[in-house]
């Protein structure tokens, strides 16, 4: 009898060992994988975040240092996304309207544009520029702006055929190898697209703010916000969009037609989260007094068309004070 309950006490603890490590191994199969699958993802997050700052800095290493432009205290870049919406002309009116709603400020312009330079022709200016002391290129003076471009060291037809490392070399005698004195503000004629110059500039020198223009066609606001993805990319601030040849009005019976939409880069502006920093119209004294080099701001200060080219360049000066700030 009692070898009996003996036994049947020993089978009893066996099954109760075994119930409790079967619901000890349950518990543990229940709440183990989450564990781990949480301990893995953070893990991998870790791992990302590590592998993403060692690829900046090695990325970091072959980039150049950036250097300031002796004498130039802000650079504005102005660009676009493609071309034929106006960016060289908004460049020139830019630089011009900065001097006259301060004429205590000096404003140098550079065209950066190599392959097709627009501001010899928009400035009135011929010649070569002259080498300083300091073996130094001097550059050209017309109403009150000093101008630096490649149309003065080559011939107005010679079409410029290089492939890029002569380009970058261009680029980098333009930056650096210019005289400017001393400037407020170096406003910047970039070329069209996202190409190689565009990251030369922007890696080599410190640049205050982005000015993109655009007209309100819906094919040009496609090129306009990837020229502006670009810049918050390389760390450059958006000051904002201009929207060229907004709206153009008949001379005669002053109806207005907007030939390439309404609003677009107002729209783009907003989907960027950036400001727009005015409208420029559609009008045929722009056209005339750019062809003539005597820009609009310049040639008729009283104008409803340098009005607008002024209010962008207040624009301009606000949001530059804001991102000083």
């Amino acid at each position: 009898m009692a070898q009996l309950t003996y036994s049947r006490l020993a089978h009893l603890l066996r099954i109760s060992v075994n119930k409790q490590s079967v619901l000890r191994t349950g518990r543990e199969i229940k709440h183990t994988p989450a564990c781990c699958v949480q301990f893995v993802r953070c893990q991998r997050s870790v791992d990302s975040k590590a592998l993403q700052e060692r690829q900046r800095q090695q990325m970091a290493k072959g980039l150049p240092k950036q250097k300031p432009i002796a004498g130039v205290k802000q650079v504005i870049v102005v660009a676009s996304g493609k071309g034929g919406v106006g960016k060289s002309t908004t460049a020139v009116n830019l630089a011009l309207g900065l001097m006259a709603n301060d004429p205590t400020k000096s404003v140098g312009l550079l065209d950066a544009d190599v392959y097709g330079p627009s501001i010899p022709k928009l400035m009135n200016l011929r010649g070569n520029p002259d080498l300083s002391d300091n073996n130094l290129m001097i550059p050209l003076t017309n109403y009150g702006i000093p101008c630096m471009s490649m149309g003065f060291l080559v011939e107005d037809v010679a079409p410029i055929v290089w492939r890029g490392l002569m380009v970058m070399s261009a680029i980098e005698k333009l930056l650096r190898k210019v005289d400017w004195g001393s400037l407020d503000y170096l406003v910047v004629d970039m070329p069209p697209g996202t190409g190689d110059v565009q990251l030369s500039i922007t890696q080599n020198i410190p640049i205050a703010g982005a000015v993109i223009v655009s007209t309100p066609q819906d094919i040009a606001l496609l090129d306009a916000r990837r020229g502006a993805e670009m810049f918050k990319k390389v760390h450059v601030p958006v000051l904002g969009l201009v929207q060229n040849m907004s709206v153009f009005q008949c001379p005669n019976c002053n109806h207005q037609t907007h030939i390439f939409g309404s609003d677009g880069a107002r729209q783009l502006a907003d989907t960027l989260g950036v400001k727009l920093l005015g409208d420029i119209p559609l009008h045929l004294n722009i056209r005339e007094t750019s062809d003539r080099g005597q820009p609009v701001v310049v040639s008729s200060p009283d104008s409803p068309e340098t009005e607008a080219y002024r209010k962008v360049a207040s624009a301009v000066v606000q949001r530059l004070e804001e991102v000083n700030a």
